[in-house]
Formats: structure tokens, sequence, C-alpha cells
């Protein structure tokens, strides 16, 4: 039963046809059922405890902001390591820097900030919005504050594979594609 009951709160946390319910479903591999304010949490124990805990979690940032499905994602994403604890060789990794720390939210992100540690060279590959260059970035930081190396040498693409680049100086008034390579 979560209290206080306030229904703005509650379709909050179910989100649109209940598909926040149906995502922490799927991510924890367990049954919601509601009614009003009275929760039911079906599956084996662990599952059911972490979803139980995780429904309290979002019901009580329902009321500073309204939920979406990236943060009920994201949620899925630092709760699993109570379904898949981590790993010997992949220990929880925190990056200390002067303004604070910063740590993986997932296993994914866990596993790229002990690639970054361990090689010289990295490619992050992935969705926008999943941290790839904020890690790498925290990572170089880092090392520097640490005298590990003495420069960051930042390097991006100049486009993305596709996009168009616009008009450029001496493209006589036409636009120019990148090439692939």
């Amino acid at each position: 039963m979560l209290e206080p009951v306030d229904n703005q709160r509650l379709a909050n946390l179910c989100g649109q046809f209940d598909e926040h319910l149906r995502q922490l479903e799927r991510g924890l591999g367990v049954e919601i059922n509601n009614r009003g304010n009275i929760f039911r949490v079906i599956g084996d124990a662990r599952p059911v405890s972490l979803a139980s805990k995780l429904l309290k979690t979002l019901y009580d940032e329902t009321k500073d902001s309204p939920l979406t499905p990236h943060r009920v994602h994201m949620s899925l994403l630092e709760i699993d390591s109570g379904l898949n604890p981590v790993a010997a060789d992949e220990e929880e990794t925190a990056i200390h820097t002067k303004r604070g720390n910063i740590r993986a939210r997932g296993p994914a992100q866990r596993r790229y900030i002990n690639n970054i540690i361990r090689n010289d060279i990295n490619f992050g590959i992935g969705p926008a919005g999943t941290g790839k260059t904020y890690l790498a970035v925290a990572c170089a930081v880092e090392a520097l504050e640490r005298e590990e190396v003495r420069r960051l040498l930042l390097v991006r693409p100049a486009v993305e594979a596709g996009e168009r680049l616009g008009f450029l100086p001496g493209a006589k008034d036409r636009p120019v594609s990148a090439p692939l390579i």
C-alpha cells in the first residue's frame, strides 16, 4: 500500500495505459496488479522484494516530478545489481574527481568504466543518452587529476554517418556531405 493516497501521483507511477508497470514487470520478471494505492506483486521472492522497493521509490519521486519511461528504465538498471550481483572481476567502480564521485548505474556502464581503466583505447558504441561520453570524460579527468596522464586528446567524428554538414567554405553554394571512411 502506497501512502499518502494521491491519485495524480498514482496515475503518474502507473503511466499511460500502465506502461510503467509493464516496464517493471518485464525488467524484473514479476506480475504487478493494482487497485488504487494497493499493489500486489507476484513472482519469486527476490524480484518481488526488489519490485516492491522500486515501486515505493518511484512513488516518492512522483512527488517532485513526472515519471518517464526513461526514468523507470534507469531505475531498473540501478536495481539490476540486486538481481545480478557484480562479478568478482567487475567490482563496484567509482570515478573520483574534485567535483564528486561518479558511479556506474548498471552492469553495462560498470564494464565500460572497467574497460576504460584497463585498456588504452576503447570504442563506446551505443544509443544516445546512455552515458558513454560522460563516463569517458570523467575517467579522463580522474586520470588527469591523479597525474597518470599529462594531456587529454579529445577525438570525435566530424559528422554522424549520413549526416549533412551544410555549407562549407569553398563549397560553391551547395551542401557537402562527409565521405564515409
